[in-house]
């Protein structure tokens, strides 16, 4: 961090820690960190895909038509309990409510 000062204040490079961010690949551990995830992407989705395969093949079980012992959630265990949503962030009704959170988030529709 003290290096990036330094060349921020040395070089006038004020974005030299943007435009290398920009550059992260999305499963860096930053990128983790900020965005709260608890692993990587891929590791979400595949842990999704499995627990959907054990869910199909647990209804077809006795227990599975009886509804009873499912098995647990990988998806769930990853995120350190059972259920838990992932927040994706402010939802929208409409395009217009879209536009205007866009708006304040950047400072106006002008910069695009």
């Amino acid at each position: 961090m003290a290096l990036i000062c330094d060349f921020a204040e040395t070089y006038h490079v004020l974005n030299f820690a943007a435009t290398l961010a920009a550059g992260l690949r999305p499963d860096a551990r930053i990128m983790q960190k900020i965005t709260g995830a608890p692993a990587p992407a891929e590791t979400l989705m595949l842990a999704t895909i499995a627990d959907a395969a054990r869910l199909l093949v647990w209804q077809n079980t006795k227990d599975g038509r009886k509804g009873r012992n499912a098995p647990a959630s990988i998806f769930g265990a990853i995120f350190g309990r059972e259920k838990k949503t992932v927040d994706m962030g402010p939802g929208f009704d409409s395009p217009e409510d879209f536009h205007a959170w866009h708006d304040k988030m950047t400072g106006g529709g002008a910069n695009g």
